[in-house]
């Protein structure tokens, strides 16, 4: 079997402290995933990432949370589905 060697992942300091979002919005095109997400404070929102990953990372990503979110509910209890916001978003480019 190959040896499988170590990678060193780097995690700059101006965003070690992460970012709030309490809304995703996802699109597609045949080669990426585009995810933004949102902190939505009404009146207004802002895009607080933006993440952009291959077809094959998002099929993995989509069950590492699956797995995370059942060992979540695990030990906190099961969490209710609830409903999006019902607010219509409009986008502006601030360029």
């Amino acid at each position: 079997m190959a040896e499988q060697k170590e990678i060193k992942i780097q995690f700059p300091p101006e965003i070690i402290g992460g970012v709030y979002a309490n809304n995703t919005f996802i699109a597609h095109t045949r080669e990426e995933f585009i995810m933004d997400f949102v902190l939505v404070a009404p009146p207004t929102g802002k895009v607080t990432a933006r993440v952009i990953i291959s077809p094959g990372h998002m099929k993995r990503m989509v069950k590492a949370l699956q797995d995370n979110l059942k060992k979540y509910e695990n030990k906190y209890g099961s969490l209710k589905e609830t409903e999006g916001p019902k607010i219509k978003f409009g986008f502006q480019s601030q360029q």
